[in-house]
């Protein structure tokens, strides 16, 4: 069991996304990718909200929803731990609402599927 620290989060003022939902997704992509493990401490309600400076009711709404999922447990005198035996969702199905939305966005512009996905593959440093 690994304790994690709050600077396992973070959050982008800008965003158009609530808090609550960056820290969702945050760690969602932190069980698939395999850097919180089942069993792993997170931080508290109090430490993430001090760190990131946002209302700790905007924390534990975003814990409370990740229980909801199955994808957190609560440990009495512990906190929350990451779920044994969860399902989380494969790293590919977390990309998918990215790229929805990147291609709502080239529809918007006219582009073709050819400018776009060459546009993608340069973008990820790849070559064909």
């Amino acid at each position: 069991m690994v304790t994690h620290t709050s600077s396992l989060f973070s959050i982008a003022t800008g965003s158009s996304d609530p808090i609550y939902r960056q820290l969702i997704e945050q760690v969602r992509r932190l069980i698939a990718a395999g850097a919180l493990k089942p069993g792993d401490v997170l931080p508290s309600v109090r430490d993430v909200a001090v760190a990131l400076a946002v209302n700790p009711m905007t924390v534990s709404k975003a814990y409370n929803m990740l229980e909801t999922e199955g994808l957190l447990s609560r440990a009495r005198g512990v906190g929350m731990l990451v779920a044994e035996g969860n399902k989380p969702q494969g790293r590919e199905n977390l990309l998918i609402p990215t790229l929805e939305r990147a291609a709502a966005e080239a529809r918007q512009l006219e582009l073709d599927s050819q400018t776009v996905i060459a546009l993608f593959t340069k973008i990820l440093g790849e070559t064909k």
